[in-house]
């Protein structure tokens, strides 16, 4: 069964950078797209907003706000990092990750998408304030 943790959240002045880890555990790993979403009090009915995802072939796909300030890696099959840059109070909220898959034979060529609907299993969350 598929496991996920998130770690490295806090509080963080603004303008600061913050990377957050999600470890994985369970089953061909390699075979499963990792997204980040979090869920910010301004968005109403605390929807999750996906932030960026990427697929068993390493593509990324950003959310259009995510641009330039976000990024993501998955060096191993274990272990997704959401690197944030110049954050600002409006990206206070709880970040997860989430897993789709396993993806088998042509669809682990797809990219991902950053629809909350794909993802199967969710870790529990990791709190991020931004605030001077």
């Amino acid at each position: 069964q598929l496991h996920l943790v998130e770690s490295g959240g806090g509080l963080v002045q603004p303008g600061g950078s913050l990377t957050l880890s999600c470890r994985l555990s369970g089953l061909e790993l390699e075979r499963y797209v990792v997204g980040w979403f979090r869920q910010v009090p301004q968005v109403p009915g605390k929807e999750r907003l996906g932030i960026v995802c990427i697929s068993p072939d390493k593509r990324l796909t950003f959310a259009a706000f995510a641009v330039g300030r976000f990024n993501m890696s998955r060096d191993d099959p274990n272990t997704a990092y959401l690197y944030i840059n110049d954050l600002k109070p409006d990206d206070t909220g709880l970040y997860y990750c989430a897993a789709e898959g396993p993806r088998r034979g042509v669809w682990l060529l797809e990219t991902c998408d950053l629809s909350t609907y794909e993802y199967q299993t969710w870790g529990q969350g990791t709190q991020v304030t931004v605030s001077s």
